[in-house]
C-alpha cells in the first residue's frame, strides 16, 4: 500500500498533509489523488495504444460519479459506462462526448431509453427481452436508430464475492448462451433495421486477482461468434469483456498491475482471432474500481472510545456505513492509519465503530493503530470506489464532501450535505389534525 509520509510524521495525499484537508474541509470526507485516477486510467488507456490495438476504455461511473470526475475521464480519453437517466444527466452536464457514452442496465426504463435514443449516445447494451421490446418501439416512435451490444452470461465464475459475480449462469444480467437464449436475442436485434449489433459483452465479476476468467470469457465468447458467423453470416466488430479487475485493500490482496489484465486480455483475443481466423475485433473494457478505488481516501475524527476488559476496544469516527456501506454490505476489508501519527508505533488493536444506532455499523475490524485519542484524525485508503457512490442519508446524516487534489492544490468538488438539504424533499403532512378534529366531534 502507498504511503507518503512527511517528516514530521503526517500522512500527505497528493503531496498535501490530511491534516489541512481535514481542517479545511471537515470530516467525514473523501479525498481523491487526481494524479492517480489519470495514472490508472492511462495504465489501460496506453497498453492498448502501445500494442496498436482498437480499444475503448469505458469508465465504469457507477464506482464514483460526478462532475468533476468525469471531466477528468474525458480529459483521459476514457468512454463512458453509465446505468441510469441520473448518471446519463451527470454525463451530460460534464460535456461527456454522447458518442462514447454507454448505457447498461437490467432493467431499463422506458425513460432511460427514450433519453439514450435522444441524446444519441453511443451504445445500449442490451440485457433482457423487455429491454428489446422497449428499444424497438422507442426507435420506432423517434425515426432514430442505435447501436447495441448483447450482453451474455457465459457461464463462467470468477474468483471474488458471492454478491458481485455477474457472469455465471444463474444471474440476473445478460442472455445465456447455453439455453439459447442470447442467440434468440441476436436474431430478435438483427433483424431490425433500426439496431445495429454491433458485437457481444459480458461481466464476469468484480474485484478479481487472476486473469483465467477473462481468459476463459473470451474463448466462450469467441465460439459463439464463430457459429454465428457461419450460420448467420454476422462478424462482431466489438467485443465487450467488462471489467472487474481487482485492486489492493489490504495488504491480503496481491492484484496484478493494471497494464497487465490488457494485456492478457490482447493476447487471448488475438490468439482466438487467429485461431479461428475471425476479424479481430475492437476490445472495450469498462473498469471502474480500478480507476479510482486506489485514488481515494476517506478521513475520519476520532471520537469515543470504550474499552471492554479482556474483549476488545472499541473507537469511533465522525462517520461510518452512511459514507462506507461495503463493510456491512460486503465485509469488505480496508486497511487505516492515524494520519498525524504515522511515526508512531501501531501497538494496539482496535474496532473502529461508525456512529450510526445500528450494530453492524462497523468500518474496521481488529486493525491495529497507536494510541487512539479523541480528535485524532483517520486515514482509510481505497475507499475510492463504492464509497461516496452508495453513501446514504441513514439516521438523517448528510453525505460527505468530496475534495479532489492535484499539482499540490486542493478543490471541493461535491459539497458537503446540510440539514436544509436533508430536509429538501419532505412536505408536511395537514390531513392529520382534521382527521382528529372530526373525530373528536363524532
Amino acid at each position: 500500500m502507498r504511503r507518503e509520509i512527511n517528516d514530521q510524521g503526517k500522512l500527505l495525499i497528493g503531496g498535501i498533509p490530511a491534516s489541512v484537508i481535514a481542517e479545511t474541509y471537515g470530516t467525514p470526507v473523501y479525498v481523491y489523488d487526481v494524479a492517480r485516477i489519470r495514472q490508472n486510467a492511462r495504465a489501460f488507456v496506453q497498453t492498448f495504444k502501445k500494442h496498436n490495438i482498437p480499444a475503448q476504455v469505458a469508465y465504469a461511473s457507477k464506482a464514483f460519479s460526478s462532475i468533476a470526475m468525469l471531466e477528468v475521464a474525458n480529459q483521459e480519453g476514457l468512454s463512458l459506462d453509465v446505468v441510469s437517466e441520473g448518471e446519463l444527466h451527470t454525463a451530460i452536464r460534464a460535456g461527456f462526448p454522447v458518442e462514447k457514452i454507454h448505457m447498461h442496465g437490467n432493467n431499463k426504463s422506458l425513460a432511460e431509453l427514450q433519453m439514450a435514443v435522444e441524446y444519441n449516445i453511443g451504445c445500449v447494451v442490451v440485457d433482457n427481452f423487455y429491454e428489446i421490446a422497449l428499444l424497438t418501439d422507442v426507435l420506432a416512435e423517434k425515426e432514430k436508430s442505435m447501436d447495441v451490444l448483447l450482453r451474455v452470461t457465459p457461464g463462467i465464475e470468477a474468483h471474488t464475492h458471492d454478491y458481485i459475480l455477474t457472469g455465471q449462469e444463474d444471474s440476473k444480467f445478460g442472455f445465456d448462451l447455453s439455453s439459447g437464449q442470447a442467440e434468440k436475442a441476436f436474431q430478435l436485434l438483427n433483424a431490425n433495421d433500426q439496431v445495429t449489433v454491433k458485437g457481444l459483452h459480458c461481466h464476469i465479476g468484480s474485484q478479481i486477482f487472476e486473469t483465467s476468467g477473462f481468459t476463459l470469457a473470451t474463448q466462450k465468447l469467441f465460439e459463439t461468434m464463430k457459429d454465428w458467423r457461419e450460420r448467420f453470416n454476422y462478424n462482431a466488430d466489438v467485443l465487450n469483456l467488462g471489467g472487474g479487475f481487482g485492486i489492493q485493500y489490504t495488504e491480503e490482496d496481491d492484484p496484478l498491475e493494471l497494464d497487465q489484465y490488457a494485456i492478457a486480455l490482447i493476447d487471448e483475443v488475438k490468439l482466438q482471432s487467429e485461431k479461428l481466423n475471425y476479424p479481430m475485433p475492437e476490445i472495450w473494457i469498462e473498469p471502474g474500481r480500478a480507476i479510482v478505488g486506489d485514488a481515494g481516501v476517506t478521513l475520519y475524527t476520532m471520537g469515543s472510545i470504550k474499552e471492554i476488559p479482556g474483549v476488545r476496544t472499541y473507537a469511533s469516527v465522525d462517520g461510518g456505513m452512511t459514507d462506507n456501506i461495503r463493510p456491512a454490505l460486503y465485509q469488505a476489508k480496508y486497511d487505516a492509519v492515524l494520519a498525524d501519527k504515522m511515526h508512531q508505533p501501531a501497538e494496539k488493536e482496535y474496532a473502529i465503530a461508525g456512529k450510526c444506532c445500528e450494530s453492524g455499523d462497523m468500518l474496521l475490524w481488529d486493525v491495529k493503530l497507536p494510541n487512539v485519542e479523541p480528535h485524532d484524525l483517520m486515514a482509510v485508503f481505497s475507499t475510492g470506489a463504492y464509497g461516496y457512490a452508495m453513501a446514504n442519508n441513514y439516521n438523517r446524516f448528510g453525505k460527505a464532501a468530496v475534495v479532489f487534489v492535484e499539482n499540490g492544490e486542493h478543490q471541493l468538488v461535491v459539497r458537503r450535505e446540510d440539514f436544509e438539504e436533508i430536509t429538501r424533499l419532505d412536505l408536511s403532512y395537514t390531513k392529520q389534525e382534521e382527521n382528529n378534529y372530526e373525530t373528536s366531534n363524532d
